[in-house]
């Protein structure tokens, strides 16, 4: 029997090795269905979603957002007036805690632009 080599995921190369399934499933449900809907489009996803992790506190997961929103054509001056925005509807800690990892995210991508 012949096997089909699976083609590589962000998802599969991060966690893959520990929760296979975890990875399938963000692969072909979430990137593959939920994010190709045609309701919204990928920018308007990523702004949502981003939207979502700073009002949550999920800021690791900005890590892959962030740059994953500005090749959806997101800005850095709309990620940087989402979580000032967020700052007063999600709370101030929240806010504090994304905009220091967004910078180090920009300083990294060559500086604050």
């Amino acid at each position: 029997m012949t096997t089909t080599p699976t083609r590589s995921t962000g998802a599969k190369d991060a966690i893959g090795h520990i929760a296979p399934k975890l990875a399938d499933l963000t692969d072909r449900v979430l990137f593959d269905d939920v994010w190709a809907r045609p309701e919204l489009s990928a920018r308007d996803r990523s702004l949502v979603t981003c939207a979502a992790l700073v009002a949550t506190g999920k800021t690791e997961q900005l890590r892959f957002h962030v740059p994953f929103a500005l090749h959806n054509g997101v800005t850095r001056d709309e990620i940087l007036e989402l979580i000032t925005h967020l700052a007063f509807y999600a709370g101030w800690p929240n806010a504090m805690s994304a905009v220091t990892l967004v910078g180090e995210l920009f300083e990294a991508d060559g500086g604050a632009k």
